[in-house]
């Protein structure tokens, strides 16, 4: 049935590897230390328990399997109340859709409602005028020397598109900006108490702000979607508060999933056209490869390089032994560079066949995946159709994080 246990030296012996990947220099190039990770093999056992997944497919097989949970609420209350996964803000994420199992992600999945394409048109012309209008800002600033294309751009078009669509006031887009980049730490591999701490408190703002913004829709309905969640949820639960709660948590998921990833996405995308001037001027030429690049991009650098799942029961991953509770990080940074499922896999290349697990899998397979296809590749075709090309000024500086990848800076001038 597999290995029956695991000896404690394995876990002492990639103590180092996780550690350098907590270093700056592991967060900006942590596939060296992935590789080193895989060739110990698919699934090795984690510092602090659990294991650690590098292997493609065994990610692909968790992420797409029925068997394999979220670290729902329940399961965080049996990790005791001394630990981070009951800290305020990982209670209040095991609410949210992201961290439910079915029959309660079924339902509140089904109550969301999906991007379809009639949706995502909609959104899509919102997402045209706002890059149209953050390139207009960019270029004006960028002829009198270098800018920070993250800052201006790519931080700007995610919130500017889910607050036009979720009906949220301008004024009030950099604050929730803020607060996303605060809360996500409950998410990540091992936050720090400091970060913890941080996390807690943005969640609670989350909570205050989003709580009033259902109240006022309740009292002042439109045509926006808070409004038809309010709606839904009316039916669905007789409770009115216990409705308002359910909507206020769908609205947080939202801003949250659409939010940091996106940015992140834009941001990196735009770094791997910035540093090669072949990479641009292949592109320019030809627009038709624009959806290649962003696939490619969300596999050789995806915003997420790590989801974690849970063991219902007794089973066995990559011949390794998971005890059920058991956790497991699907290191997905690292399976996107397996040479089993990518041939020469350090190399980018717009032109291979896609295949990633950037948007998860499963019944978990990310709700806003065509909204944030839709806002890459506007923002690249724009970028090469207005601009000449851009070159990279200094290598940006990375967020102090492991799962969850954040650009600080992406400063570039004209070549």
């Amino acid at each position: 049935m597999g290995v029956a246990t695991t000896p404690s030296y394995d876990r002492r012996a990639s103590a180092s590897l996780f550690s350098r990947l907590r270093t700056a220099r592991g967060q900006a190039d942590p596939f060296p230390i992935y590789a080193e990770l895989l060739a110990r093999g698919e699934v090795v056992p984690a510092p602090w328990g659990g294991f650690a997944v590098t292997g493609f497919a065994a990610c692909d097989q968790v992420l797409r399997s029925r068997q394999w949970l979220e670290p729902d609420r329940e399961w965080r209350e049996r990790q005791g109340p001394g630990t981070r996964w009951n800290a305020p803000s990982s209670r209040e994420m095991s609410n949210t859709l992201a961290a439910l199992n079915a029959p309660d992600h079924t339902r509140v999945r089904r109550a969301a409602g999906t991007f379809d394409r009639s949706t995502v048109e909609r959104i899509g012309r919102n997402v045209e005028r706002s890059a149209d209008r953050l390139l207009d800002a960019f270029t004006e600033r960028i002829r009198t020397g270098e800018a920070d294309f993250a800052e201006l751009v790519c931080e700007e078009l995610p919130v500017a598109t889910i607050g036009d669509w979720l009906g949220l006031p301008r004024a009030d887009w950099a604050m929730l900006r803020q607060l996303t980049h605060d809360q996500v730490f409950t998410q990540e591999l091992l936050p720090s108490a400091s970060q913890l701490a941080l996390s807690d408190t943005a969640t609670a703002e989350l909570r205050a702000y989003f709580m009033e913004l259902v109240r006022d829709r309740r009292s002042h309905p439109g045509n926006d979607p808070v409004t038809g969640w309010i709606r839904t949820w009316d039916e669905i639960e007789p409770d009115r508060d216990k409705a308002d709660e359910a909507v206020y948590f769908l609205v947080l998921f939202v801003l949250l999933a659409a939010l940091e990833t996106t940015a992140t996405l834009l941001s990196t995308m735009t770094l791997r056209l910035v540093e090669s001037p072949e990479r641009w001027d292949m592109v320019a030429d030809d627009p038709d490869l624009v959806p290649g690049f962003v696939e490619e991009t969300l596999r050789y650098d995806p915003p997420t390089h790590v989801i974690s799942r849970v063991a219902p029961h007794d089973t066995v991953l990559g011949g390794i032994e998971i005890r059920r509770d058991e956790m497991v990080h699907l290191m997905v940074g690292a399976a996107h560079r397996d040479p089993a499922r990518h041939g020469d896999p350090d190399r980018f290349d717009p032109a291979r066949v896609p295949g990633h697990l950037a948007f998860s899998g499963g019944i978990h397979y990310c709700l806003g995946a065509p909204l944030a296809r839709l806002e890459a590749q506007t923002l690249l075709r724009q970028l090469i159709r207005r601009l000449p090309r851009l070159t990279l000024v200094r290598p940006p500086s990375m967020a102090p994080r492991v799962a969850f990848r954040r650009l600080l800076n992406l400063d570039v001038a004209l070549a």
